[in-house]
């Protein structure tokens, strides 16, 4: 499947789109890290004095610094809303399980890394919190973009881990959003839904990632 070309509303992106909120955690995870690391430092510095003293504080500091960097490091490797729509192929994908306080996604990915190789298919799966412009109901279609993350030093060839980006965290438009569903074609929504059941199968996986 090709991108789907459309207006990112950046601010909504912002609220909506837990990917980017999850990048803000990691940030706030490096600061805190990076203080812990500084507060190490200057307690042993204090406490041993001396070079032996020294020696351990500049080991934190470099550590805090490097901690530090990640924070800035971070959003740029993963980018914003557009640019991650406008790098990731769409795909079709569905609510796959309804909880109390959550939600599943799960789509049909291609987890080969070559694009133009034949496709080798494979559910993902995201648990998420909130989906504006869906409903809340099993077999809701929820037209996505496959984010690809980690792959193995022993298979280059395909992922190891896929998650669905919901249109709908890109924008509020409806009809934006039934135009992504329209641009998948019909065999892959069928291929899909006719796997939904499975799943539980994909919770099963280290990385949410099932092959069929």
């Amino acid at each position: 499947m090709p991108v789907f070309n459309f207006s990112v509303d950046e601010e909504y992106a912002k609220k909506h789109n837990e990917l980017l909120k999850d990048t803000r955690r990691l940030q706030l995870s490096a600061l805190l890290f990076a203080l812990v690391q500084l507060a190490i430092g200057v307690s042993v510095y204090l406490f041993v004095g001396g070079g032996l003293g020294w020696i351990v504080l500049a080991v934190f500091g470099v550590m805090a610094l490097v901690s530090l960097a990640l924070i800035f490091v971070i959003p740029q490797q993963v980018g914003d809303a557009a640019k991650l729509y406008g790098t990731y192929e769409l795909v079709p994908a569905v609510i796959a399980k309804v909880n109390p306080r959550d939600l599943t996604v799960m789509a049909l990915v291609n987890m080969n890394v070559d694009p133009t190789a034949a496709p080798s298919y494979g559910l993902a799966t995201r648990t998420i919190t909130r989906l504006e412009g869906h409903e809340r109901k099993v077999g809701e279609r929820v037209p996505a973009v496959a984010v690809t993350g980690r792959r193995s030093t022993h298979a280059q060839t395909t992922w190891d881990q896929i998650s669905p980006m919901p249109i709908a965290w890109g924008t509020p438009d409806k009809a934006t959003v039934a135009r992504a569903e329209k641009e998948i074609p019909a065999d892959l929504w069928a291929l899909l839904e006719k796997n939904i059941d499975k799943v539980d199968d994909v919770a099963t996986t280290r990385y949410d990632l099932l092959p069929l």
